[in-house]
């Protein structure tokens, strides 16, 4: 074909293409850029550039006339979807969560009213603040992890149950030295101690962490890039107050600093739900009655 005959193929697609054909191409273009973003410098890259070889060396047998390598790459090709799913298991476990604890997630998260929300977290931020003051002081390690709307049941499964109230005497009683909770992670959900000596993932790609930071502070990135949990660390080295959010961790963390982001994801973002507006609006209708009287 031509250049002149590609040209004009080109553009007679082009005028006859919908709106929805060109939605159709411009969505596949970004299923294609997040699948290769998502497994870019992980182990399903590895995997990735694996099956690009297999792929190669299938059409190399193909135009050769191989007849009996193209016949086990294609019996290999019957079952390529299922061993994919296998393969990259990790990946699309964690794009589906990402996908549902995102933006434009569902949050079906009926347990508490807002008010009552709001009480329980105020008394479980100032309880973690103290700790976390506290620990820092005397270089002791600590771990916890604020569990927000990805329901983190597995890694509460491998810990100790507690389902107690926050306080900091029990967070220095779980992270005190060669005590039998202290190797671990502490998980918190709806403002109470669920489980304590939880274990977190690794992060996705560790090799990329900083080789300075140790096991806590990778497993808070772990736990922060499988979630969209808050993960609070404290260095038994340095004894520096870190939090993971998003597969980022930030340091340098005061009490009024660590307070303030733990009210702006904790008890603030609830206040544009529907259940706070109509109390608000409600106050507002009824300071307006108060002062026409």
């Amino acid at each position: 074909m031509s250049p002149k005959d590609l040209l004009e193929s080109i553009i007679s697609v082009v005028k006859t293409a919908e709106w929805v054909d060109i939605f159709d191409i411009l969505l596949l273009s970004y299923i294609i850029y997040a699948v290769i973003k998502m497994v870019r410098e992980t182990r399903a890259g590895q995997l990735m550039k694996g099956l690009l070889v297999c792929l190669a060396a299938f059409i190399i047998s193909n135009l050769l006339g191989m007849k009996a390598i193209t016949y086990l790459f294609t019996q290999a090709i019957d079952i390529g979807l299922l061993a994919l799913i296998i393969m990259f298991q990790p990946e699309l476990r964690r794009a589906l969560e990402k996908a549902g604890h995102g933006r434009w997630g569902l949050n079906f998260s009926f347990n508490h009213s807002y008010n009552e929300s709001a009480v329980m977290w105020n008394s479980a931020i100032d309880a973690i603040c103290d700790s976390c003051v506290e620990l820092s002081a005397t270089y002791t390690g600590a771990l916890i992890v604020v569990e927000r709307q990805t329901k983190l049941g597995e890694q509460i499964d491998n810990g100790t149950i507690l389902n107690a109230q926050p306080s900091k005497e029990l967070f220095g009683n779980i992270f005190y030295p060669k005590t039998p909770l202290h190797d671990g992670a502490v998980i918190m959900r709806d403002g109470m101690i669920m489980a304590a000596a939880c274990f977190l993932p690794k992060p996705q790609k560790e090799e990329l962490v900083n080789k300075k930071l140790g096991s806590r502070h990778r497993a808070a990135i772990g736990m922060s890039e499988n979630s969209d949990a808050i993960v609070i660390v404290v260095s038994e080295e340095t004894g520096a107050i870190s939090v993971a959010e998003n597969g980022i961790l930030t340091s340098g963390y005061t009490r009024e600093k660590l307070r303030q982001l733990l009210q702006s994801r904790l008890i603030e973002p609830n206040e544009d739900s529907g259940i706070a507006k109509a109390t608000k609006h409600i106050l507002h209708i009824a300071k307006r009655k108060g002062r026409d009287k």
